[in-house]
């Protein structure tokens, strides 16, 4: 069972942010981009990556997760000598058990995982994150330094700084200080997230933190400073290529209208192909009245609207006469006739009745937002949604 490196991915948030369509189920479950849902993006790099044997770990509303992710054959995860495993919180005798109460927590509790595998190393991922990564790339990073922990990090604008981790390096290309946000950020480079540490530094590290009841059993505000003032080899990996956190609904907006930049990130890359566990589904139609444009429209759809600069996901119904336009629209919604729907998220089997109005263009404010319309919900005949809205629950009945 000796692996050379096994990738740890957390896949447990709530996404408070994106409640509107975490209702129901974690946030790497939303579908994505048309034909995906988040957690198809670590997924698939670590596919890509050569990293055959994955630990997901789950928390939150985790039922439609380990469904979506079953035995990982989607990813090409389901190598008889590893695998993809789901990783929840248990119950151990004599234990009463309880929620992973960190990020280090829910790895320091799925030590004996890892010890199975006895590897040499361990990528650490997020199951939030929209981008395309070589880990093997980062590993030998990790490998040329003889690190104990190397950081992917980004160099993002100076002005945007104090909303990430930031790393400061010294002289010699290594970490020596880490600062969660800080209101005077010294450094551009910002932490992605995702972490290759070698295992057995990582696991003293885990058991000394776990001991510690003043710990918030936290990567970024325990492990990584305890490691850095233990003096540990600490060093980043510069990624330059597309990446996003899309824990906000602005973000997740952008993101999806990013997938329809080849220039961004490119979905059609036969090198390196973002899979997913989509099921089979019927020929999109076209009616002979439809007006589509700059959009993505997946099987099963049934469009005889007018679509623009969209992402539809499979079986998703625009009606002759109703408009989508800046659009995310999620499996099985329907627009009606006459509505209009712009600048907007409409979640799974949403009904937007006719007539109805769902968003807004931007208008120059810095609180203008996408509208939102999460799941199973049905926007009544003219009703109108105003951007920045959030609708949890229907406005008439549930669909």
């Amino acid at each position: 069972m000796k692996k050379q490196c096994i990738a740890m991915l957390l896949a447990g948030g709530q996404g408070s942010r994106l409640y509107a369509l975490t209702q129901d189920m974690a946030k790497p479950s939303i579908p994505f981009g048309g034909k995906y849902r988040i957690i198809d993006f670590p997924l698939s790099n670590c596919a890509n990556s050569g990293i055959d044997t994955v630990g997901v770990l789950t928390q939150y509303k985790p039922l439609q997760l380990n469904s979506y992710i079953g035995g990982g054959t989607a990813w090409d995860l389901d190598s008889s000598s590893g695998g993809t495993y789901i990783l929840p919180p248990y119950q151990t005798a004599g234990d009463k058990g309880e929620w992973f109460k960190g990020t280090a927590d829910a790895i320091y509790q799925n030590i004996g995982f890892v010890d199975l595998y006895d590897p040499d190393y361990v990528v650490l991922l997020s199951g939030d994150h929209i981008y395309k990564m070589d880990y093997s790339d980062m590993l030998a990073v990790h490998k040329q330094n003889d690190a104990a922990c190397t950081i992917a990090v980004l160099q993002v604008p100076m002005a945007e700084a104090s909303r990430f981790g930031i790393m400061t390096l010294g002289e010699d290309g290594s970490i020596v200080k880490f600062t969660e946000k800080p209101k005077e950020p010294d450094s551009d480079l910002a932490s992605m997230g995702i972490y290759i540490f070698t295992w057995q530094k990582l696991r003293s590290y885990l058991i000394d933190d776990a001991a510690d009841p003043n710990s918030d059993n936290d990567f970024g505000k325990n492990i990584i400073p305890n490691m850095l003032n233990a003096g540990e080899r600490m060093f980043p990996y510069r990624f330059e290529g597309y990446w996003r956190d899309v824990g906000t609904i602005n973000s997740f907006w952008d993101a999806n209208m990013d997938m329809l930049s080849p220039t961004l990130i490119n979905l059609f890359d036969r090198s390196w192909p973002i899979r997913a566990n989509s099921p089979r589904k019927i020929p999109q139609y076209l009616g002979p009245k439809a007006e589509v444009s700059h959009s993505i429209i997946t099987e099963g759809c049934h469009v005889c609207g007018t679509v623009e600069n969209s992402v539809l996901s499979s079986d998703v119904t625009v009606e002759e006469g109703a408009t989508v336009r800046y659009s995310a629209i999620m499996p099985g919604a329907k627009i009606c006739r006459g509505a209009l729907v712009e600048y907007a998220i409409v979640g799974e089997n949403t009904v937007v009745a006719p007539g109805a109005r769902v968003g807004a263009p931007p208008d120059g404010s810095e609180s203008w937002s996408v509208a939102t319309c999460g799941p199973n919900i049905r926007i009544r005949e003219g009703g109108v949604v105003a951007p920045g809205a959030m609708i949890y629950k229907s406005e008439e009945v549930s669909v």
